[in-house]
């Protein structure tokens, strides 16, 4: 089995979360009670509008605070009930409507709700509201507030989880401070490690998510001298730092380890082996894992398909995704968006354009909504194609769709009608993305942009 991965050059190392939705109905004598149902959910609905009528209130308040308005006491003269979903409701209000711009003002303003609501009677905090303040703290680069959240936290009794960890770690790893944060969790008796094993995975999952390999290895080291055994989910993690650092030799040797450590591939260890496989360009190494994975009971699911088409399209065989696609859709895997932006993304990559739109088309088709990958990469082969007024076009058609352009978009279709020096038609896409109030503070990061 572990022969099969012996090449390769890139792995991917996202894994797959299940979100599971259940749903209460009301029944009596075996029957569903459609009257029993319909108050049930006319009353949620009217509780659930009243809530956000209350926190558009409570928005509205806080936005005319400042010197000759106290938001604070404006509130307590309010009348408006505090509770959970409510508080939940403003800070999220707030944390979408962080831009450039306003990032200090909201910080101050979620700050003062979530100081105020904490002090209002039959109401306490709990770990997700302060989550939830502290993203608000990240998003507005508020580093050392964010900080004191974390010590409050700890003070009021509320353990540190995965998830404080997660946010902590999104946030400083970007400041350079990233060992500091996994320092601190290592040594603290207050880290809750739920839903993980132990919490060394929860904080080398933590990294994986924000690409800090060197620092997966020197938990892994610190995980190792202090006794704790490695499980599957370790040894996923690991080897996926070590194959993005390169260290191919130490990849093996880990995948070696796992199975004379009496650990089977999972879901996740197949994943990472069919890339390893496709960017190595071995298709057929790949199909014999396919095979071999039924044969053990692990159906290939789309994601595995996906996760070997990418490595194969930058390994450059275009003809080896191609039979995968359909070899896929033969055994009832059907591709969905992403599967459909990889193979998008190979055929304008190799220049064939016809096909690329093909797909795209087919796609819609189907009723799969393209993602704002699948337009950037279309705009790219567009405008590779010297087909500007379509790529401009496909920028109006995403829009239109309810698919908002982000700067990565902007930028490619800039920087080409620069390239073929269609200045004006760049300057009036610059301009179309400053009044839509989108990135008008990364504006300067477009090569030789000049405000007129």
């Amino acid at each position: 089995m572990n022969s099969v991965a012996l090449s390769g050059a890139r792995i991917v190392d996202k894994f797959t979360c299940f979100v599971v939705i259940s749903r209460n109905f009301c029944y009596h004598n075996g029957f569903y009670d459609y009257e029993c149902s319909e108050g049930h959910f006319s009353a949620r609905r009217s509780f659930l509008d009243n809530v956000k009528f209350d926190a558009g209130r409570i928005i509205e308040i806080l936005q005319h605070d400042g010197p000759g308005f106290d938001a604070k006491l404006a509130l307590s003269e309010s009348g408006i009930r505090v509770s959970g979903i409510l508080v939940r409701k403003v800070l999220l209000g707030i944390l979408r409507n962080i831009d450039y711009e306003n990032k200090t003002r909201c910080a101050k303003l979620g700050y003062k709700f979530f100081v105020w609501s904490g002090q209002q009677e039959n109401f306490r905090h709990t770990a997700n509201t302060y989550h939830l303040i502290m993203k608000i703290f990240a998003e507005c680069e508020e580093l050392k507030a964010m900080w004191r959240l974390v010590d409050e936290m700890i003070e009021n009794g509320f353990p540190t989880t995965a998830q404080t960890f997660n946010i902590l770690i999104c946030t400083c790893g970007e400041a350079g401070l990233a060992r500091k944060v996994v320092e601190r969790f290592i040594k603290s008796k207050a880290f809750n490690y739920r839903p993980f094993k132990h919490s060394y995975n929860a904080i080398l999952y933590s990294l994986l998510t924000i690409k800090q390999y060197k620092l997966i290895e020197w938990v892994h080291q610190q995980m190792f001298d202090e006794g704790h055994p490695p499980d599957i989910l370790t040894y996923n993690i690991i080897m996926c730092a070590k194959y993005r650092l390169g260290k191919l030799d130490q990849f093996h040797r880990l995948l070696d380890e796992m199975g004379r450590s009496g650990f089977s591939p999972d879901f996740h260890t197949y994943n990472i082996l069919l890339h390893v496989l496709g960017k190595g360009d071995k298709p057929l190494a790949a199909l014999n894992l396919l095979n071999h994975m039924k044969e053990v009971g692990f159906y290939p699911s789309v994601l595995h398909f996906t996760t070997l088409m990418d490595g194969l399209s930058r390994a450059g065989n275009l003809e080896a995704c191609q039979y995968f696609f359909d070899e896929m859709i033969k055994r009832g895997c059907m591709p969905d968006v992403v599967c459909y932006t990889v193979m998008i993304t190979s055929y304008i990559v190799a220049e064939e354009l016809e096909k690329a739109q093909e797909l795209f088309d087919e796609m819609i088709i189907k009723g799969l909504l393209p993602n704002v990958f699948t337009y950037n990469i279309m705009i790219r082969g567009f405008c590779m194609a010297g087909k500007f007024d379509k790529a401009c076009s496909m920028l109006k058609e995403m829009e239109s769709r309810g698919c908002n352009p982000n700067f990565l978009v902007y930028n490619t279709l800039v920087s080409n009608l620069r390239n073929a020096g269609k200045l004006s038609e760049a300057h009036e896409v610059i301009k179309h993305m400053v009044e839509k109030g989108k990135y008008a503070h990364l504006v300067s990061k477009f090569k030789r942009y000049r405000r007129c």
